[in-house]
């Protein structure tokens, strides 16, 4: 069965971090990249990747500090786990992929292609935010979040990522990574660069997700020309987790749709 272990990969250095990128599945398939969401890693896909890796080339990367990949000296942004994107893909020589993007993979994976990247093909996103309005309460909650709490909440994916991690270090992870969440530049959420996108797009929301809310996702599917919409009831945050028998299906007919 195919999925992504942690043990198969490489890392490539990109200014001053080391990124973990791994690949599996069927090697002459067409590529499909993963990029999970804040504080996991790619193992965070592996119920899509056991059926999906039967047809395509999964790449999966780690982002910048999470995972396998050190975190540097650089301030962690979507721009940066953008650009560490485009790195890995130039080392592999790809010319063609899709993308499957959770959450802050979602929202890098929206940067990329509304940058004019070339080489994708398909890009899906589940619980992604296009933009954190000042008045979402999403903001709130991510501004007062702190290592402690992530601790109490979510103690198994903490000691996960200390045992993975080679330069474990938590609490600056997390202030990265809230620092991110809340970032109003430039180097943050796309915004309004979403509307031109020209890559095929399908936008997947739990319909329990306590972050990303119904409107901001109709928002985004909006903007983009052509995009497709799927919202899953009975699924939350990480739709990909809770509900995979429903979500498999959808994919694999968008991402076989010419």
């Amino acid at each position: 069965m195919t999925v992504f272990n942690h043990r198969d990969g490489e890392h490539l250095q990109i200014n001053d971090a080391r990124i973990y990128y791994e690949q599996q599945g069927h090697q002459d398939g067409p590529a499909l990249i993963f990029l999970h969401g804040g504080l996991g890693d790619v193992e965070t896909f592996n119920t899509l990747a056991a059926h999906l890796g039967k047809t395509y080339r999964l790449i999966g990367i780690d982002s910048r500090g999470q995972g396998k990949s050190t975190l540097g000296t650089s301030p962690l942004t979507y721009k940066r786990i953008q650009e560490d994107v485009e790195a890995v893909v130039r080392h592999l020589a790809l010319t063609n992929a899709s993308i499957i993007g959770h959450s802050d993979g979602g929202i890098a994976a929206l940067r990329l292609a509304a940058s004019g990247t070339p080489w994708i093909n398909k890009l899906i996103t589940i619980g992604a935010h296009w933009a954190l309005s000042a008045n979402d309460p999403t903001r709130e909650m991510y501004a007062g979040i702190t290592a402690a709490d992530w601790r109490e909440m979510f103690p198994e994916e903490v000691d996960r990522y200390l045992a993975l991690n080679p330069e474990p270090d938590f609490e600056r992870l997390m202030t990265a990574v809230r620092t991110l969440w809340l970032d109003d530049s430039e180097e943050g959420y796309p915004g309004e660069t979403v509307c031109t996108i020209s890559a095929s797009l399908l936008v997947v929301r739990g319909d329990d997700d306590p972050l990303v809310s119904r409107t901001n996702a109709v928002e985004l599917a909006d903007r983009v020309a052509g995009a497709k919409l799927l919202n899953l009831p009975f699924a939350d945050h990480s739709a990909q987790e809770s509900q995979s028998q429903w979500l498999l299906p959808v994919l694999n007919t968008f991402l076989q749709t010419h």
